[in-house]
């Protein structure tokens, strides 16, 4: 259950602190700014909670370590479950936060209106299949780089969350012209709980990831099994 908590209380700061610096700031800093965020954010939780659960507060990062044969069928649902939470928590403390301050205050969103809460919707020109490829491709790599890591004997130690938070970072740099980024179905999912007009391209946030991590595990296995042969 600690693990389960861990993973919930995780993806509730990534949402909230993560899609807060868009919705908050996200004029102040731009794209390159809240991308930042979003990997500073990943590297602090990976240092606290790591330890713990592994610190995936993604779904597609939990299905990539099932498929890899690093966690069980029943601790992938718990995960699955405990960030889904999360992030509707973490989208609600957030939610409640920006219907608190006055009038006139300036909010940061992306994309007026249906980037309210910083929601995955597609950006102004893009289209569907653009941002579907989008989400596999930059799933992939991020996962990719989560996998090899963490890696028992061949992954980077002590420097893994300051790894992943970097490849958080720059997938998300981007990414969000195209549909905010995603690569992470709980934090699409979160901010579309009190955006409903965000539901319409819901699915490519979670097909897209889930391509992308099955063609990461694909690939890492193909990558290990090669360097261990080799040694």
């Amino acid at each position: 259950m600690r693990k389960f908590v861990a993973e919930g209380v995780g993806t509730m700061f990534l949402v909230l602190l993560a899609c807060g610096s868009a919705v908050l700031a996200g004029p102040s800093i731009g794209g390159l700014g809240i991308g930042l965020c979003f990997g500073l954010v990943l590297v602090c939780l990976c240092y606290c909670i790591g330890n713990i659960s592994g610190c995936h507060v993604n779904p597609a990062v939990s299905l990539a370590v099932w498929l890899s044969g690093r966690m069980s069928a029943k601790e992938f649902v718990g995960y699955v479950v405990f960030q889904l939470l999360g992030a509707t928590i973490g989208a609600g403390f957030l939610f409640w936060f920006m219907n608190m301050v006055p009038e006139g205050f300036n909010f940061g969103g992306i994309t007026p209106g249906r980037g309210y809460l910083a929601t995955n919707v597609l950006q102004p020109g893009a289209t569907a299949g653009m941002a579907l490829l989008a989400e596999a491709l930059l799933t992939f790599f991020f996962v990719l780089v989560v996998l090899g890591a963490t890696d028992a004997g061949k992954g980077a130690g002590k420097f893994a969350g300051l790894a992943i938070g970097l490849a958080l970072g720059l997938v998300n740099i981007v990414g969000i012209p195209v549909d905010n980024c995603s690569v992470n179905p709980a934090r699409s999912f979160g901010p579309a709980i009190f955006c409903p007009e965000a539901w319409g391209d819901f699915w490519i946030m979670v097909v897209g990831p889930v391509i992308g991590a099955v063609i990461a595990v694909l690939c890492w296995k193909v990558i290990a099994g090669g360097r261990k042969a080799i040694a």
